[in-house]
């Protein structure tokens, strides 16, 4: 599986940003996704992971009520809605698939595939 991240950006606190992650493979439909985020000087962090069927979502508490995790398996495309972003949002997001699980799960060591990261930053 690859993956191929976009949509990030220099936006304004209060703004939106919508990510998209583009996964080749057949595996798609099957996995578990995520995204995740690494400001500078900090660990990766999760963010938000959705389930193969995409009924299932889990949020870091960070961004319950302002992002939204959704996916179209038609086109192997996860997606993740930013709303009411703060500066605190700034980081690197990267998205990831699990192969091995179809769940929403929030711990990045059982992710497999991960794509190249793409740059949010959040001005005051």
């Amino acid at each position: 599986v690859q993956l191929q991240a976009s949509g990030g950006g220099l936006v304004q606190a209060g703004g939106s940003l919508r990510l998209s992650c583009a996964a080749s493979g057949r595996t798609f439909s099957s996995s578990g996704m995520g995204w995740f985020r690494q400001a500078p000087g900090k660990e990766r962090e999760f963010v938000a992971a959705i389930s193969r069927s995409g009924v299932s979502t889990n949020y870091a508490d960070s961004v319950k009520g302002r992002f939204t995790i959704s996916r179209d398996n038609a086109k192997n495309t996860v997606y993740l809605q930013m709303n009411s972003l703060e500066p605190d949002d700034t980081a690197i997001y990267y998205c990831a698939a699990s192969p091995r699980y179809t769940a929403a799960i929030m711990t990045a060591t059982l992710y497999d595939y991960w794509g190249q990261g793409t740059q949010v930053t959040v001005s005051s």
